[in-house]
């Protein structure tokens, strides 16, 4: 399989916080991958130093064999597409405007959209089912649906890579799976390789193929889900009382979080069958 994203050895520090450590992974194409960690552990700063955003002290990060400093903003944006955690926006353009914006490292000097383009933010729209909000303004949307639009601009960008952070975190469960699968959808079909930050174990037991877990700016454990979302891993990182046991529907960790009116102290570092 070939790596679409090697990282190497990668530092960085705001002033004298360091906020990665030694970070080393790789990434191959059309992979599912999440990267999963406590707050803090710096899963987003991570993915900004990916998308080009954030500059790191030392190490190496390549993109497809080329390395990340080499990219003119263009070409980066036409390998790479990124989505930010949900923010509030305010900004008065409408979604199809919005979902146009992903076109930009596609259009000529002119600026203007081809029929292409148009079809393109069209599609989009639709497998994110936000093409009856295409005349809406953005700040007329709620959270959930204005994260949906920034994932339908994504799309539309055509990268080969798309990195995506914590992109259910506003959404309800319904359009949590729609998300997700559609994600999955994408990656299976197009052979999209996918970067996502989740906070939701479960969701990232469920879809990713790799997860990496993140512990203070370090990497603990690279794997497989059922490698890496382990009682004891769990435990060690998250610092709390967690019950791993596998899904009835494929045999995949299901975590579920053990409230302390249930558990003692005695009980901390048990195995799952002891709880």
């Amino acid at each position: 399989m070939t790596n679409v994203v090697d990282v190497r050895n990668l530092d960085l520090a705001y002033q004298d916080t360091k906020v990665l450590s030694e970070v080393d992974f790789s990434v191959t194409q059309g992979e599912f991958f999440v990267i999963v960690g406590p707050n803090g552990s710096g899963k987003t700063t991570l993915l900004k130093s990916l998308a080009g955003i954030e500059s790191f002290s030392s190490g190496d990060i390549h993109v497809l064999g080329q390395k990340l400093q080499a990219y003119s903003k263009k070409k980066l944006a036409r390998t790479l597409a990124y989505v930010p955690q949900s923010v509030h926006i305010n900004y008065p353009f409408t979604v199809k405007e919005t979902v146009l914006m992903g076109r930009s490292p596609h259009i000529g000097l002119l600026g203007i959209e081809s029929k292409k383009d148009e079809e393109k933010a069209e599609s989009s729209m639709r497998v994110t089912k936000v093409d009856h909000l295409a005349d809406r303004n953005m700040d007329q949307l709620s959270g959930g649906e204005q994260q949906r639009v920034l994932i339908a601009r994504a799309i539309c960008q055509e990268a080969d890579i798309v990195l995506l952070d914590e992109p259910t975190s506003s959404l309800d469960l319904a359009h949590q799976v729609l998300i997700m699968d559609m994600l999955e959808d994408l990656q299976k079909k197009q052979n999209m390789t996918i970067l996502m930050v989740a906070h939701d174990l479960n969701l990232a037991s469920l879809y990713g193929e790799r997860i990496m877990l993140l512990k203070s700016g370090r990497v603990y454990k690279t794997g497989h889900p059922k490698e890496v979302l382990s009682f004891g891993n769990l435990e060690d990182v998250f610092n709390c009382v967690l019950l791993v046991d596998e899904s009835s529907l494929d045999g995949l960790p299901r975590i579920t979080v053990i409230p302390g009116r249930y558990v003692d102290d005695s009980l901390r570092g048990m195995s799952n069958t002891d709880i």
